[in-house]
């Protein structure tokens, strides 16, 4: 006798189960906190030989001083051994202390400018 198939129904696939939000992970943005960028001060420093004019021409045309101002912090420069002639960002002020030791090795002075954390 020929065998029939089971005539019983297959089940239907089972329903997903609604997520109870047991293992789930939630995550909370943080504002991201940017710091300013740290800033260099330009510092020349005294020496013997450069000429007080030569210092003052280096502040105007470089740090965009006024003479007087200029010629005030030359003084200083001068009196105390080290002078502020700027405060930058950094690449800012290793430019400024490139610029001033190029020019300063084109009028042959030995004038020494750094720089420093602010």
């Amino acid at each position: 006798m020929p065998v029939e198939p089971s005539s019983t129904p297959t089940p239907p696939p089972a329903a997903p189960k609604p997520d109870d939000g047991q293992g789930a992970v939630v995550v909370e943005r943080q504002a991201a906190k940017t710091e300013p960028p740290r800033m260099y001060q330009v510092v020349m420093l005294n020496d013997d030989y450069t000429p007080m004019e030569f210092v003052v021409m280096v502040l105007q045309e470089y740090f965009k001083r006024d003479l007087e101002t200029a010629t005030q912090i030359m003084l200083k420069i001068h009196h105390e051994g080290r002078g502020v002639c700027g405060v930058y960002s950094k690449d800012v002020a290793a430019t400024k202390v490139e610029l001033v030791l190029a020019a300063a090795r084109r009028g042959g002075h030995p004038l020494q400018c750094i720089m420093e954390a602010a």
